[in-house]
């Protein structure tokens, strides 16, 4: 698995090469980052187990996180990375306090609302977050070269590239890593079995509260890129339908899955483009695709590929979860 990973990421470091095309590069960077958001969801849906339909929130929070510190003090986009990240983080963990005994429907239910509280609130709080307008004049990363300088992304597709390729990876190899240490074990017998779980000794609280935390500062490091890259943010980009969007890709890659998440992501991050062609039938044919694939493959992309012998590694029982 880990060559299979290691091609792939050159791979996707070597497409700006092949494709010069601004557009292509564009799509694959949204694609990237709701891999990144993919990765994030995957960590409280797929390794514990908690249903969430108000993950566009922590993508929010730490958009409007590093929008604010920077329109108000200043703060360059990397030094903006690591407080969006805590900042949604926190939240989550805020979020967790309250709802820790609520499960499955009741779950959904909260985290929804909670979800679309987050909107509404950036909506209202106009002297602040700019209202219904957002917020203009977010700056751009930028990067200090030897000999030239400081040198910035501006509206260039190509470093944003980059920039997502390589935090999703990093994001990915953390995953990896948590899902195979006993806090990844802990948080599997969780998604099991609570009760039992809560009967071998697993502090479930602590463990869930930190899944919520990892999951929604990965969350805010995309919400902090995407600000970043837009320049702008209103409310109406982390509605529900992209909650229930980044879920979707979870569950087409495949639960609980760190390979699967960002398959899935791929997919439903460039499929929508690939129909363009077909604008009128675009959204029927979209809807007709995700049938079919949970029509043939429940378990998801990488739950039906691990099941005919490919892409498997002799770490990867970790990895594995069976169909719901």
């Amino acid at each position: 698995m880990r060559r299979w990973g290691a091609a792939l990421l050159i791979v996707a470091c070597g497409l700006p090469l092949i494709t010069r095309n601004a557009y292509h590069i564009d799509v694959l960077t949204g694609a990237g980052l709701y891999a990144l958001l993919a990765l994030g969801l995957n960590v409280v849906v797929g390794f514990t187990g908690l249903l969430h339909l108000g993950y566009a929130a922590f993508f929010a929070i730490g958009a409007y996180t590093y929008a604010l510190l920077n329109l108000h003090a200043g703060v360059p986009f990397w030094l903006g990375l690591l407080p969006s990240a805590a900042t949604a983080g926190l939240c989550g963990v805020l979020l967790g306090i309250p709802v820790m005994r609520v499960r499955g429907d009741y779950l959904a239910i909260v985290t929804l609302g909670f979800g679309e509280i987050v909107r509404i609130l950036f909506t209202n709080l106009e002297s602040w977050t700019g209202g219904p307008n957002g917020l203009l004049g977010i700056a751009h990363p930028t990067i200090w070269i030897p000999g030239q300088g400081v040198w910035g992304f501006g509206v260039r597709s190509v470093p944003y590239y980059y920039l997502v390729v390589a935090l999703t990876a990093l994001t990915a190899a953390v995953c990896v890593r948590m899902n195979r240490s006993r806090v990844g074990r802990a948080w599997a017998a969780i998604r099991e079995d609570e009760v039992a779980a809560a009967c071998a000794g697993i502090d479930t609280v602590q463990l869930k509260l930190l899944a919520q935390g990892c999951g929604a500062a990965i969350g805010g490091v995309a919400g902090a890129v995407f600000a970043a890259k837009q320049g702008t943010i209103t409310p109406d980009s982390f509605d529900f339908i992209l909650s229930v969007m980044v879920l979707a890709m979870v569950v087409l890659g495949g639960l609980g899955r760190v390979s699967g998440a960002i398959i899935g992501a791929l997919v439903l991050g460039v499929l929508p483009e690939v129909l363009r062609g077909v604008e009128q039938f675009r959204m029927l044919l979209f809807g007709v695709v995700m049938i079919s694939m949970m029509r043939l493959c429940p378990q998801g992309i990488m739950g039906a590929l691990r099941a005919r012998g490919l892409f498997r590694s002799p770490s990867s029982t970790v990895d594995a979860v069976p169909a719901a």
